[in-house]
């Protein structure tokens, strides 16, 4: 009975120990997953920041707040979850839902694209039918947009986080996706409030009782920073389009064929590869937003004819 004990001491102790050095092998998987994930990551960084602009200032850090917020409890309570589920019972699955919100940003970069580029002439409305928006209201709808932006984005990081770690002890991969969810939020989110607030900083640094050269570089940061985060919206605007084929493109085998022959034949030439991939997602995004708004459009036809 007392041997019967001890062996499964030692059993309880071998468990321990094996566990403990799979472990150690967490921040080194996290490391290598958070480089995977880094074009997803900086698409999510000048996607968010749009979100913001045209609000009172005083609210930018609160609003980021929110979605950052938001999107923590998502990859932590429903995403990470999510995949360890699917990557247990129903693996095939994953590729196909990452496809549909791979398609959703194509939808909402194409519109975007298009907004840009059509001019609506103004038409006359009625007085009683002119909706007034508060500040509360557009506050809770930008939220609202990053949330479904960020969720999908978020999505795409943890399958990656999964496909890196489905071979791992369960153990790992739930400290593993645990903290690549927590380290790119707190990163992504931290480096958005850094790039809403420049402009205050500018303006700190300029009135205050600083050395010229420092007032000089304020004014500078204040004078840049509009354009600046003008040019992050576009940026943004492409990433949902190159992320979003991307996501489509990987779940087709013939598409993520033809990617990886362009990758080859300008591999001597890495920015070069780099540029010739986005571009051509960019491209396909824009295809692609294109069907589905016809679609969308299609579909209301229909729903209001029955």
């Amino acid at each position: 009975m007392a041997s019967g004990f001890f062996a499964l001491l030692d059993d309880i102790s071998a468990l321990v120990k094996a566990s403990a050095a799979s472990l150690d092998d967490v921040p080194a998987q996290v490391a290598k997953t958070t480089g995977k994930v880094s074009g997803i990551v900086i698409d999510d960084t000048a996607v968010t920041p749009k979100y913001v602009v045209g609000l009172d200032p005083s609210r930018e850090l609160a609003i980021i707040y929110q979605i950052a917020k938001k999107s923590l409890v998502n990859k932590l309570l429903l995403l990470t979850p999510a995949a360890l589920v699917l990557g247990y019972f129903a693996p095939w699955a994953i590729t196909p839902i990452l496809m549909v919100g791979g398609a959703y940003l194509c939808f909402e970069g194409y519109e975007k694209v298009h907004s840009l580029f059509t001019k609506h002439p103004a038409e006359p409305v009625e007085s009683e039918q002119v909706q007034q928006m508060t500040p509360e209201e557009l506050e809770k709808e930008r939220v609202a947009g990053a949330v479904r932006t960020d969720i999908i984005l978020s999505a795409e990081i943890m399958a990656i986080a999964y496909s890196q770690v489905n071979d791992q002890p369960l153990i790992n991969q739930v400290v593993v996706m645990a903290a690549v969810a927590v380290f790119i939020t707190v990163a992504v989110y931290g480096f958005v409030g850094l790039l809403v607030k420049a402009d205050d900083i500018g303006v700190h640094f300029a009135q205050g009782n600083y050395a010229p050269a420092t007032q000089k570089l304020g004014r500078g940061i204040v004078r840049f920073m509009p354009h600046f985060l003008t040019i992050l919206s576009y940026v943004g605007t492409a990433a949902m389009l190159w992320v979003g084929a991307e996501i489509i493109a990987h779940g087709i085998p013939f598409t993520n064929h033809l990617l990886h022959e362009l990758e080859q034949a300008l591999a001597h030439l890495p920015v070069v590869a780099w540029l010739a991939k986005a571009l051509a997602c960019a491209v396909g995004g824009l295809l692609i937003g294109f069907v589905v708004e016809q679609g969308v459009k299609l579909v209301k036809k229909v729903l209001r004819k029955s």
